[in-house]
């Protein structure tokens, strides 16, 4: 679960991490009241959406500009204004692709004397299934280009779950970010409460992007990106209400409901599979024959009747698909459900592509059965290779 950099900070505050003086904003008649409460003289009004590079973005409709979702104001009046620019529009980042995302609240906070901007991360590594922390001296807007470029310019900390967070983690992270003087000891400082802070609340990544040394010499967390491990949402019920539906795909959001595991993508060919690793197959095979999967679905081991018909609705719902796959494995799931199930979601949503099915496994030749006496024009299957190329040559003609 991803949420707004105005939240993110909120919690960086509450742990006793610097962060500028800031208000959000839902309606822009609150805008200049906002910005009244801050000092200035500088203001920085920000577009809030679950995506990353706002300050190279650009909004749809023309009367917005072309200044990105990121901009400098030098009174009241004109953070008003910018706010108003930007609520409602749309906004279109390098991560949101064409679509874009409107922009539903921004966030007005205090302007920095930047000396210098730094970058720094905290994630989960897969590859050593320790945390990490990542970071360099080439902060700021184009970071991506230097881990492309230059990644020797990136330092990738490994913490050892045996000791946890050390003194010298923070003095090596300082070392690495050129840090001077009283700076060292404040980031070894921030690093400890950062890490604790990523580790309390189950954290999956904790970005500042940039952190930045002021003027005056201190570290500041001028920006903030955090996301979290969804199977631990519900030991912290308090982050969990901060999840902004506005954000999500609404077929995921109706996925989480029925505890389904689904993921929207770019193609036509909508997958119901059991098994995570069976969908991964399956999106895989779909690619080789040459057409785009539509969808991530698994439904899992143990799925009801109701959540395979949930499922199935779910994937008609998007008007992308123009074929459909299911593809199931019967162990703990058995195929006269899939097979009731797949029945329900036709007789309530219709079936208006086409439908390919491959069943294996428990209960197999009872599902294949109760297809068979449907009466439904469903494309049956012998095996994973046999059910791509049909459903790939019935989109593709």
């Amino acid at each position: 679960m991803n949420i707004h950099e105005y939240q993110a900070k909120e919690l960086l505050r509450a742990a006793g991490a610097p962060v500028g003086d800031g208000r959000v904003v839902l309606r822009a008649e609150e805008a200049k009241t906002a910005a009244g409460q801050i000092d200035g003289p500088i203001w920085v009004v920000k577009a809030q959406i679950h995506a990353g590079g706002r300050g190279k973005g650009h909004f749809k409709e023309a009367d917005a500009g072309e200044k990105g979702g990121v901009r400098l104001a030098r009174s009241v009046e004109e953070a008003e204004m910018e706010a108003r620019r930007m609520l409602g529009r749309t906004l279109v980042t390098i991560q949101t692709g064409e679509a874009g995302k409107q922009v539903n609240r921004v966030y007005i906070e205090d302007g920095a004397d930047i000396a210098r901007e730094l970058y720094l991360a905290i994630l989960v590594d897969r590859g050593t299934s320790r945390i990490s922390f990542v970071c360099s001296t080439e902060g700021g807007m184009d970071i991506e280009e230097v881990a492309h470029s230059t990644p020797e310019k990136i330092l990738t900390l490994t913490i050892d779950p045996a000791t946890g967070y050390q003194p010298y983690h923070g003095r090596r992270i300082a070392y690495a970010l050129k840090l001077e003087g009283a700076q060292v000891k404040q980031c070894v400082s921030l690093m400890g409460t950062l890490y604790k802070l990523f580790v309390s609340k189950d954290m999956e990544m904790l970005e500042i992007n940039p952190l930045i040394v002021t003027k005056d010499g201190k570290l500041h967390c001028l920006d903030a990106k955090v996301g979290f491990d969804n199977n631990a949402l519900y030991r912290h019920p308090d982050i969990a209400a901060l999840a902004d539906e506005t954000e999500v795909d609404p077929k995921e959001l109706a996925a989480q409901k029925f505890d389904l595991n689904y993921i929207a993508l770019d193609g036509d060919i909508g997958c119901m599979v059991n098994g995570a690793g069976l969908a991964m197959a399956t999106m895989d095979i779909i690619k080789l024959y040459g057409a785009e999967p539509a969808n991530f679905l698994d439904v899992g081991g143990g799925a009801t009747k109701e959540k395979v018909t949930e499922a199935f609705k779910i994937i008609t719902s998007d008007p992308n698909v123009k074929g459909i796959l299911v593809n199931i494995f019967g162990g703990i799931m058995r195929c006269d459900i899939i097979a009731e199930g797949i029945l329900a979601a036709v007789k309530e949503v219709g079936l208006q592509v086409p439908l390919v099915v491959r069943l294996e496994g428990t209960n197999v030749d009872l599902g294949k059965q109760i297809i068979r006496d449907s009466g439904l024009n469903v494309i049956p299957a012998d095996d994973l290779s046999d059910a791509a190329q049909k459903v790939v040559k019935a989109v593709r003609g």
